[in-house]
């Protein structure tokens, strides 16, 4: 049987938002960022640190004596990186720094973990959808979230060394003002909220958002046995993709470029593109995309 999770914490969830309301409370402080109330219930495990170098690093180093949807959250990251190896960094207490192990019980097929990474951008955009109009908020492939084309949360995947699962860290723009963030083409949930003249949201109201959609999503995708056609995940993927009918530049490793449209998502998670002028679609496994202006 099929499990939303979501659906299932949402009254608790929505409890809860407006207890933080009345007393003022929600200003993306948990009201005690060791319990997360809400969180904990949806995983097997969750730690909090006040400060590290990377919750990747060190979910990966301690995988060994972690179960299935074992999560880490640190306040602040010393070290936190992006794809390409960038580097991520934000106020202490301003963000969401949060890294889940996903290594099924079940074995999967080794193509089927490069749908996970997919999976994390989706539950997160989902979430985010919560805390404010569903309509601004979409994922440029494979999984950064933006809002009206400004983004407010990545995700970095990492295969254990054993490659029996994975470690997908995410992190969440909360508190961060224009000037706080790392670039003019970001945005938070606090300044988005401040819009429609609403606070940002507690920390543990929008992990326990993500992780309940994650958990849903992810718990489909094992039990058709990492099937994404048959799971649903695919056309999920591909609807709340903003890459899809876009003009986009694939920067690829080696410095490898290629601009055309964006015109859906293979069965392995690649996205597909028809380079202009050419009629072959490009199946892109890695790289950044860039979202190009319309014409």
């Amino acid at each position: 049987m099929k499990v939303n999770y979501y659906e299932a914490l949402k009254p608790l969830l929505t409890f809860y938002t407006n207890c933080q309301n009345q007393v003022g409370l929600n200003q993306g402080v948990s009201l005690n960022p060791m319990d997360f109330p809400l969180s904990s219930p949806l995983v097997s495990r969750l730690d909090y640190v006040p400060s590290t170098g990377s919750t990747n690093t060190d979910l990966i180093a301690d995988s060994a004596n972690r179960s299935d949807l074992a999560v880490l959250v640190a306040g602040f990251q010393s070290a936190g990186r992006g794809r390409s190896g960038r580097e991520w960094l934000a106020p202490e207490g301003s963000s969401i720094f949060a890294s889940i192990l996903l290594r099924p019980a079940t074995a999967l097929k080794p193509d089927a973990f490069g749908w996970l990474p997919l999976l994390a951008g989706l539950s997160m955009a989902r979430a985010i959808s919560q805390f404010i109009p569903a309509e601004t908020v979409s994922v440029k492939w494979p999984n950064d979230v933006l809002v009206a084309g400004h983004k407010i949360s990545g995700v970095l995947s990492e295969l254990l060394p054993d490659f029996s699962g994975v470690v997908i860290g995410a992190g969440v723009n909360l508190l961060q003002t224009q000037a706080e963030l790392p670039i003019e083409a970001a945005t938070s949930l606090g300044i988005e909220r401040a819009k429609y003249g609403q606070s940002a949201p507690a920390i543990d109201a929008v992990l326990a958002a993500y992780l309940a959609e994650l958990r849903t999503l992810y718990s489909a995708f094992v039990e058709a046995g990492g099937d994404a056609d048959l799971s649903g995940l695919r056309a999920a993927v591909t609807d709340r993709c903003g890459s899809i009918g876009r003009r986009v530049r694939a920067i690829m490793p080696g410095d490898q470029e290629l601009i055309g449209t964006a015109v859906g998502i293979d069965e392995f998670g690649r996205i597909l593109i028809q380079p202009d002028g050419e009629r072959e679609l490009f199946a892109v496994s890695a790289g950044d995309i860039v979202h190009l202006r319309h014409n």
